[in-house]
């Protein structure tokens, strides 16, 4: 059989390389952090193991689920039924239901019946492509109008994606609202799912799959070059050596591939760098008591330059309380660059303003991570700009995140993607 170097141990490298390794072939993962599982890795947050970036599942997530039962872990995914909250300029309301949305007093009826409209005929639909050729805002405003999309939608496309948000695809955002939508358990009540253990639990099952079909995984081990003669596949540079390989699969960020293969056509490279990413800068809040009843709160306040915040430990239930805040910010924003200390001096401030009773004796514990590439920049036809997974180089095949659209980024979405690399491997 072939041997196979995988480039990258988050859960699109390891479901691609547990694919291709119980089906006999030699499979050698490279890592260059030291843990598995890219942005779903866990991390010792002051005694407790928990995500660098926060997940949920969602009952469309079909391939996590197939996986979880191959793996024997399926009873480890627990279904909870979650509140959602807006802080719209100085006032926490209730959010997530056709009551509260009609009984929100910033909007007019109209408005509101227009947003709760779209909102319910986007997690019917089924077919995106004419939404692949439409902006976002343009699609939104059509349907709520302007004063509702500056109230509900504005801030949301603004503090993620910046000057980029007038130029984000209405597919992309139209399966995000579908992905939750059809999670729900009625109208009136949202649910969401969790992993037992967290995302670590699948992650360690597949790293125990892989080793156990004889796949070795290579930790703060990373590639120096993917080496390519005459238009093939020949190995990789490594710590020093060249090792050789048949074919080789990259799933790390796509901004990474070019160095990474000095021989890579110009082609390929010219589409690589079309695409654009957002980073992001996660603090997270480890509390004596709950910030709020929500596990997602949406902000639209003048004073507070995040999106919302995620409470996780009320989507799964924690000895202490976690808070997840997301910055996003593209890489060359001046303040991706700010300190850790700025960043949690911010927040601390936000969670004042959020919860009158806030008070910093509640704080256990904070940390920061950032990621440079966590969120791709999908425009109208998008999809036509990403270079092909099965690269015209014989033997080499890459994805990223960008790769989902027009889903969002999940867990699923990263397995659905590996399964489908592993496939084209095996299809020569």
């Amino acid at each position: 059989m072939k041997r196979i170097a995988v480039i990258g141990a988050g859960a699109m490298g390891l479901a691609c390389a547990y694919d291709l390794s119980k089906q006999g072939y030699t499979v050698d993962i490279y890592e260059r952090d030291d843990r598995i599982g890219g942005m779903s890795a866990s991390f010792d947050f002051d005694g407790m193991p928990i995500e660098r970036y926060y997940h949920f599942v969602c009952a469309p997530d079909y391939t996590l689920f197939d996986v979880m039962k191959e793996l024997g872990i399926y009873e480890k995914l627990k279904w909870v039924e979650t509140k959602m909250g807006f802080f719209y300029e100085g006032k926490l309301y209730k959010w997530g239901n056709p009551l509260y949305l009609l009984t929100f007093p910033k909007a007019s009826l109209i408005a509101k019946l227009r947003y709760g409209l779209h909102i319910f005929l986007t997690s019917k639909r089924n077919k995106w492509d004419s939404l692949d050729k439409k902006k976002a805002s343009e699609w939104i405003r059509s349907w709520v109008g302007r004063k509702a999309y500056d109230i509900f939608w504005r801030p949301l496309f603004d503090l993620k994606f910046y000057e980029l948000s007038s130029s984000i695809s209405a597919a992309w955002i139209g399966t995000r609202v579908k992905r939750v939508g059809v999670s729900r358990k009625n109208i009136f009540t949202e649910r969401m799912g969790y992993i037992e253990g967290g995302s670590e639990t699948l992650l360690q099952e597949l790293k125990h799959k892989i080793e156990g079909n004889n796949g070795n995984i290579y930790l703060q081990r990373g590639i120096d070059e993917v080496v390519i003669e005459a238009g093939k596949v020949k190995g990789i540079h490594s710590a020093g050596e060249f090792i050789a390989y048949d074919q080789v699969v990259s799933t790390v960020p796509l901004p990474y591939v070019p160095k990474m293969i000095p021989a890579l056509p110009d082609q390929i490279r010219q589409q690589i760098a079309s695409v654009d990413n957002i980073g992001v800068v996660c603090v997270i809040l480890k509390l004596a008591k709950p910030l709020s009843e929500n596990f997602w709160m949406n902000i639209n306040d003048s004073r507070i330059q995040i999106p919302g915040v995620i409470e996780y430990s009320n989507l799964y239930p924690l000895q202490d309380k976690v808070v997840y805040v997301p910055f996003y910010l593209h890489a060359d924003h001046p303040k991706y660059k700010e300190s850790n200390e700025s960043f949690l001096s911010e927040v601390i401030s936000y969670m004042k303003m959020l919860n009158s009773d806030f008070d910093e004796d509640w704080i256990k514990a904070m940390h920061v991570h950032r990621y440079q590439y966590a969120q791709p920049v999908c425009p109208p036809g998008f999809l036509t700009m990403l270079p092909s997974m099965k690269s015209e180089v014989k033997g080499l095949y890459m994805a990223d995140t960008s790769y989902y659209y027009p889903e969002d980024r999940s867990i699923s979405e990263s397995m659905r993607v590996g399964l489908e690399l592993a496939a084209l491997v095996r299809e020569g």
